[in-house]
């Protein structure tokens, strides 16, 4: 019995042995193995950096473009997307711009770069399009605009990599106090960029106004294009009223315009070659006239003047100058077209189109422009008749003829076509029989697909009905017809009531918060008026999306700066969702977001709009601090 005792004992021991070892083994094994783990992932960091070739063409990515940067004096670079068929197309080419640059002495890389996949490289660039081609000297890109062939490229690239090449001055003119007034002055058109150099906006902007400046240089007569530094040259930038970046203005011997046209190179290019021009072109014949008249959608404004040395010809100009991106301007000579017309040389005439016309309106406008007559006089003349006392309201005429309030706009099916024509025409007519009324409303028709969204404002976009009835009032107030079946006397009760005032606008709102005590106060579509235009308050506005980054990277400070004025009786720190509840004013434009003013007690309807990249608690407190009319607290209390 002892002996087999004995022996169970040293089995025992012997298991425990086997165990501990077969323990000591995996865990041996398993650091081994962690190590290999190890190995495996120091390989893969290798692996991030490891430039890989295709066909000749050096293959970069986020991982390893800055390490294979290091060092090179000149790199190609093409930027590409997969399924970009201009990328495709380019690929052989490119490879063998990529051969003929490795036999260069010494050899130049060649490489391209997914910037769908590489993301950080392509916002880095600024990537906009496919391919983007540009050659990087000593790390600085330098964009590439020519030729996409072998020889164009390889012939630039063999240029750039030249030990003593620089690249050539800015085509962009830099403006100062020191030479900002004699420059405008003596140009007889120049397009000056007023920037800061932290905005986003300026930034993207800053490469294609330069390749427009490039170009437009290049012109017979050149075209100047400068840039003025607005955070520098504040005196500059208050003058001609700069409140946001980049605000773009022409100058005319001094005269100042607002430049309105495109914000990339080729509409850059086109549209100051256009402003450069003269603002009205001349017709010879009556024909000419006589088309615009039949087939056009907009008045027809025709100068008739004896000759190019005549008074009243170069008053007209002058006036056609400030307008001529609102109004098509013409000019004659001959007297067929002054017979045309009905008119002497030294008049000016408005002719409505043959749509517009009716026999509750003259069919056209005529001013005598003496040499004692003002431009303004003649301006003004322009902007009273241009529109028929019932139009067509589109996108593209809105900002330009339909800014007077109050404005009766009347929604359906609008088409001129052939086919569509007379029924147009016939709600057309029943607006008219109310617009001859009331002449101190301006009245449209619009087609109800171009503004669906405004409808849905109104909330007619469901109303069943063939037609609909909105009022765009003063302030950003709106009104709608409730839904009945249109005629003439629906719509002159219909207008008649809002004369009255017995209307109610149409506000889109959250509901207004039951509890609104936190410190910053939540404004909604219908507590605006009540706390924004509380006359008795300053009130800080921020209008956010819900969606918006840089507003969610906002909210600490703004909560914060709530907080810090939260004893100010008569000061107000307020948001309000812009994407959820209607701006009742038009005073507070909402472009982007975060978009915020302050509207202090005595100025409501212009409030103060803050500008600037000092988002901070700080930066907030010291804005307030200068506008701010009723701040009971001293700086040092607060």
């Amino acid at each position: 019995m002892r002996k087999l005792a004995l022996l169970l004992v040293v089995l025992l021991g012997v298991a425990h042995f086997v165990t501990v070892s077969r323990c000591e083994d995996a865990a041996e094994e398993k650091v081994e193995t962690d190590e290999e783990v190890d190995s495996d992932d120091e390989d893969d960091d290798d692996d991030d950096t490891e430039v890989k070739e295709e066909n000749g063409v050096l293959v970069l990515t986020d991982g390893n473009f800055d390490t294979f940067m290091e060092g090179k004096d000149t790199v190609l670079i093409e930027f590409y997307a997969p399924w970009c068929g201009h990328c495709k197309q380019f690929a052989p080419e490119y490879e063998k711009i990529a051969q003929a640059l490795k036999e260069n002495d010494p050899p130049i890389p060649v490489a391209k770069v997914d910037a769908t996949e590489a993301s950080s490289l392509g916002s880095r660039f600024e990537v906009s399009g496919y391919p983007t081609i540009k050659i990087l000297k000593k790390g600085e890109p330098i964009d590439y605009d020519g030729e996409r062939t072998q020889e164009a490229i390889v012939a630039r690239v063999k240029e750039v990599s030249q030990p003593d090449w620089k690249p050539p001055p800015e085509a962009t003119l830099v403006l100062t106090k020191d030479n900002f007034d004699e420059t405008v002055n003596n140009a007889d058109i120049i397009l000056v960029e007023f920037y800061a150099p932290w905005c986003g906006h300026c930034k993207r902007l800053a490469p294609e106004y330069e390749k427009a400046a490039k170009e437009l240089s290049q012109r017979s007569p050149p075209i100047p294009l400068a840039k003025v530094d607005a955070t520098v040259e504040n005196d500059i930038a208050s003058r001609f009223e700069v409140t946001g970046y980049p605000t773009l203005k022409i100058f005319r011997r001094g005269k100042v315009f607002d430049y309105n046209g495109p914000r990339e190179k080729y509409g850059i290019v086109e549209h100051m070659s256009e402003q450069a021009g003269p603002p009205s072109k001349q017709v010879q014949a009556p024909k000419q006239v006589q088309e615009l008249i039949k087939d056009g959608d907009d008045a027809v404004i025709v100068g008739v003047f004896s000759g190019e040395d005549d008074a009243a010809y170069e008053i007209f100009i002058e006036a056609c100058n400030t307008l001529r991106e609102d109004f098509t301007f013409r000019h004659t000579f001959s007297s067929d077209v002054a017979n045309l017309l009905n008119a002497s040389p030294g008049q000016v005439v408005i002719v409505q189109p043959e749509r517009f016309r009716s026999k509750f309106e003259p069919s056209s406008r005529t001013i005598t422009v003496k040499d004692s007559t003002a431009v303004s006089e003649v301006q003004d003349f322009f902007k009273k008749h241009v529109v028929p006392l019932v139009g067509h309201r589109k996108p593209s005429n809105d900002a330009k003829r339909y800014t007077k309030r109050p404005l009766v706009v009347v929604y359906y099916g609008v088409d001129f076509s052939f086919d569509y024509r007379k029924a147009t025409q016939f709600w057309r007519s029943k607006v008219l029989a109310v617009a001859k009324d009331f002449p101190e409303y301006t009245f449209a028709i619009a087609d109800e697909e171009d503004y669906a969204e405004e409808l849905k404002g109104l909330g007619l976009s469901e109303s069943g009905e063939e037609v609909n009835v909105g009022i765009q009032a003063e302030g950003g107030k709106k009104y709608a017809m409730e839904p009945e079946e249109f005629d003439s006397e629906v719509l002159r009760d219909f207008v008649l009531a809002f004369k009255k005032g017995k209307l109610k606008p149409i506000i889109k709102s959250q509901p207004v918060p039951k509890n609104n005590k936190g410190p910053v106060k939540v404004v909604v579509g219908k507590t605006f008026e009540d706390i924004v235009m509380d006359t008795k308050k300053d009130v800080l506005i921020e209008f956010y999306a819900p969606w918006c980054g840089h507003c969610k990277k906002l909210e600490p400070d703004y909560v914060a700066l709530g907080k810090k004025y939260k004893g100010e009786k008569n000061l107000v720190i307020a948001k309000m969702d812009a994407t959820a509840n209607d701006v009742p004013n038009d005073s507070y434009k909402v472009e982007g977001f975060p978009t915020i003013y302050f509207a202090t007690s005595n100025s409501k309807q212009s409030p103060i709009k803050f500008e600037g990249g000092d988002r901070t608690v700080d930066g907030f407190s010291k804005f307030i601090e200068k506008h701010a009319t009723k701040l009971s607290q001293k700086k040092d209390e607060l």
